[in-house]
């Protein structure tokens, strides 16, 4: 018999009831940063293919990387990357059992995002020469 057939609430705790939390906003984007990578890995394959068909072809990888879409792309690529990886070692600890104290992992969440963005910045800016 199920009991409050008729209630307009839900069955179960939903993203209505709780606030985000940083553990919950890190999962996701995890979760989103590993298929922005894997689409990323599509622009690798079309920069490897027009690399190896020539000089002439090569050419059309230079306007798209050089364009604003391009660039905007590439570099949400590179923050794909440095947050997957960062949170990913957070995850390898996690899975030995280090750090998982409510304090700590709220701590490392915030240093994965601090150092995304500063990692980000370093390699887009520095690198990646889109500092004028």
């Amino acid at each position: 018999m199920v009991k409050n057939k008729n209630s307009k609430n839900p069955i179960s705790p939903h993203l209505q009831i709780y606030k985000p939390q940083i553990t919950s906003i890190l999962s996701i984007s995890h979760r989103i940063s590993g298929v922005f990578l894997s689409l990323g890995l599509i622009c690798m394959f079309g920069f490897v293919t027009l690399l190896s068909l020539g000089e002439n072809y090569y050419i059309i990888w230079l306007w798209f990387s050089n364009s604003i879409l391009g660039e905007i792309i590439l570099m949400g690529w590179v923050v794909a990357l440095i947050f997957h990886m960062l949170n990913g070692v957070r995850h390898l600890f996690w899975d030995y059992g280090i750090g998982l104290s409510l304090n700590v992992v709220k701590l490392t969440g915030i240093l994965v995002c601090f150092l995304t963005i500063f990692l980000s910045f370093l390699v887009g800016f520095y690198f990646l020469g889109l500092i004028l």
